[in-house]
């Protein structure tokens, strides 16, 4: 894909969804850490359906602390590995409290310096609390990444890389949200619905269906 088909690609998405912003409910950067902490191997709709409750009892860190472990596993339960991510988010917040004044950090190297705080998470909220041109590259986005030909790369680190190299400036602040969006409601794995897709016609994928199936 070359430069000026990747600002098509993305002028598209941007006339489509001029706001776009992540679909996990939050008010406060620690509230966005720690959906996102909850979100690994788990869809948004369960963690927000868990934070529904959790976030008017506790959204603080000291809040969370004060939960203790089987407290705050009781809220997250639903959640898949929920009892690690307790483990790791109770951790966070006594770091939180004791080096960062019980604030989220603006730093990368701070945050990944967090239990059970990644790179891609790392990203999102730099990126979406803090409004930082950062993109966390999940399952969607490297196989959105390889298949439209937008960025392609051996691992998710390679295709963040790819991104942050080729995105246009005027569209790398929000084009996480795009991307991830696009590949969780289109560019689907198994079943890409390219007929509805407005950047069919500027993607790389080979197999593509243009046609909806009977039924759709």
């Amino acid at each position: 894909m070359n430069k000026q088909t990747r600002y098509t690609f993305y002028a598209r998405l941007a006339e489509l969804d001029p706001n776009p912003t992540t679909e996990l409910n939050y008010t406060t950067p620690f509230e966005l850490l720690t959906a996102v902490l909850l979100s690994a191997q788990a869809t948004d709709v369960g963690v927000n359906k868990a934070t529904k409750i959790l976030f008017p009892v506790a959204n603080t860190p000291q809040g969370i602390l004060a939960l203790g472990k089987e407290g705050l596993e009781s809220y997250i339960n639903t959640i898949g590995l929920y009892r690690s991510k307790a483990k790791h988010l109770l951790e966070t917040c006594r770091i939180l409290i004791e080096r960062h004044g019980g604030e989220v950090p603006r730093d990368r190297e701070s945050l990944e310096a967090l239990p059970g705080v990644g790179r891609k998470t790392a990203n999102v909220v730099l990126n979406t609390a803090f409004g930082v041109p950062t993109i966390a590259v999940d399952t969607h986005i490297f196989r959105l990444g390889n298949r439209t030909g937008l960025a392609p790369g051996k691992d998710v680190r390679a295709v963040e890389d790819k991104l942050l190299k080729v995105t246009p400036k005027e569209f790398m602040l929000n084009a996480h949200h795009w991307l991830i969006l696009h590949g969780r409601y289109i560019c689907k794995a198994r079943k890409p619905e390219c007929w509805r897709c407005v950047v069919n016609d500027v993607c790389d994928y080979r197999s593509k269906q243009l046609t909806p199936p009977p039924g759709r």
